[in-house]
């Protein structure tokens, strides 16, 4: 674990598994200690990274953890509800209600979220607006979701967050979010990660940026092959119970001599404490 500080906070980097992947065959190297063939073209790749294993994908349980959110909680209680009240067990369905109504009334998002899609239902677009309205001015980063997803010169980066309820302190203005990304080479060259950078907004509007080399922490800077992808885990301390974050790597060919380097965008995600209500998967 490193604990990098910025101006005004710090943001934490958490060191976890970072993987490889490509649909061929299994294999891993560190930094330093072998060389690994491309067996496709032929080449040596010296002192870098290079793994291969099934393409991840970024939803579900398959990327996640077993720590819910929650929204996570509520999203499972209205399906409940509404399974409850197809089946006619209204009484069941009345209890989960009520127990739904104790969530909103806890998380005032929470119910306006659930206003809003019921207005644009509806089509009742003005009372639409004034919700949304509302939601902007009590949690400005909640209409934003908890993954983006961006293509930059063939480079795609997936990122999710996830509030992570045990080691958060909110009585102490802790909250402490994990995120996953998932960066996807679909050119036709190899290219290595060089440096990272991160623009993390909280609620009231405090922007920190966070600037370091290759990826979590560790002055990693891993080459990804065409067609393979490189996934990593890390995490990220906020005094609100939202806020944003989005950013660019910067990336090198490394195909040839004398490239220059280039970089990739990190589309905005949401952090939020209540995630994304809607989606019962939630990582």
């Amino acid at each position: 674990m490193q604990v990098l500080s910025v101006k005004g906070g710090c943001c934490m980097e958490l060191r976890l598994p970072a993987v490889f992947t490509n649909s061929k065959e299994a294999v891993t190297r560190r930094i330093g200690e072998s060389n690994w063939r491309n067996r496709q073209q032929g080449r040596k790749w010296r002192g870098m990274i290079v793994a291969c294993s099934e393409l991840p994908e970024m939803n579900g349980n398959k990327i996640g953890s077993s720590i819910f959110c929650p929204s996570h909680n509520y999203a499972v209680l209205k399906h409940q509800m509404e399974a409850a009240a197809k089946s006619e067990d209204y009484e069941e369905a009345a209890r989960i209600r009520d127990t739904l109504k104790h969530y909103e009334k806890e998380m005032p998002v929470l119910r306006l979220k659930r206003l809003l899609k019921e207005a644009v239902a509806d089509e009742r677009f003005e009372e639409a607006a004034s919700y949304r309205d509302e939601l902007i001015e009590i949690a400005p980063h909640s209409l934003l979701k908890c993954s983006s997803d961006a293509t930059t010169l063939g480079i795609r980066v997936q990122v999710r967050s996830e509030y992570i309820e045990k080691i958060s302190h909110p009585s102490k203005g802790l909250y402490f979010f994990a995120y996953k990304v998932i960066i996807t080479n679909n050119s036709t060259r190899p290219v290595q990660l060089l440096r990272r950078h991160w623009t993390i907004t909280d609620s009231h509007g405090k922007t920190e940026n966070i600037w370091g080399f290759g990826v979590v922490g560790e002055q990693e800077q891993p080459a990804i092959l065409p067609n393979t992808s490189f996934e990593y885990s890390s995490g990220c301390p906020l005094s609100t119970q939202n806020g944003r974050m989005e950013g660019d790597y910067e990336l090198i060919h490394i195909d040839r001599a004398f490239t220059r380097s280039f970089k990739v965008a990190i589309a905005p995600f949401s952090l939020s404490m209540l995630g994304d209500n809607d989606d019962v998967n939630i990582i």
